[in-house]
């Protein structure tokens, strides 16, 4: 599996084809969740050989933004098996590696360890001190959508999705749970004050 050379090529493409306007949806957001990837299967104990997988479908996990939003987990997985077996992996691989991917999909149903790591990086920024920073670029990134309006639909948006949310690894839980909670209080008061 030739993974580094492979993500200097994807990295490339979504440079050069990745929407504009997808000030989430981005680079930085790839290469953010290929960082929390790497930091949970470090800790998860996972092997050398599952951590070429994890980051390979971090890699991949957005690139069906390349043809717009809707069933991008699936264009994800489309494009993936295009690029991946001219890059030494074989097709059980490329099959764990799109169930990854999958497992990104909002609500997150990961099947597997494997799948609950990358389910859990994909979000890691809920739980960390960067929260609001990243918030605001999906803000912008909705926003531009028509999906969201107000920063005060964002703020019921938000407050709803890390109510649902649950981290899956003992690493993310133990490591990101915390300040997942303090992240969600600070947006019920937000709330609490827009509202008096």
């Amino acid at each position: 599996m030739r993974y580094k050379e492979l993500q200097s090529v994807i990295i490339d493409l979504l440079k050069e084809k990745l929407p504009e306007h997808l000030s989430y949806h981005s680079v930085a957001h790839i290469t953010d969740v290929i960082e929390s990837v790497d930091r949970i299967a470090k800790a998860e104990n996972c092997t050398e050989e599952e951590l070429i997988l994890l980051k390979t479908a971090a890699l991949f996990h957005d690139t069906g933004f390349i043809y717009g939003a809707k069933d991008h987990e699936q264009k994800s997985c489309e494009i993936a098996q295009s690029y991946l077996l001219d890059y030494g992996y074989n097709q059980a691989e490329i099959d764990q590696i799109k169930g990854m991917i999958m497992a990104t999909k909002i609500p997150q149903t990961p099947g597997n360890h494997l799948e609950e790591i990358v389910a859990d990086a994909d979000l890691d920024y809920l739980g960390r001190d960067d929260f609001f920073i990243i918030g605001n670029k999906l803000f912008e990134e909705l926003s531009m959508f028509g999906i969201i309006n107000t920063e005060y639909d964002w703020n019921l948006l938000q407050e709803k999705f890390l109510e649902n949310h649950h981290f899956f690894t003992k690493t993310a839980i133990e490591t990101r749970n915390e300040k997942k909670n303090e992240n969600l209080q600070i947006i019920k008061e937000k709330l609490k004050n827009e509202t008096n």
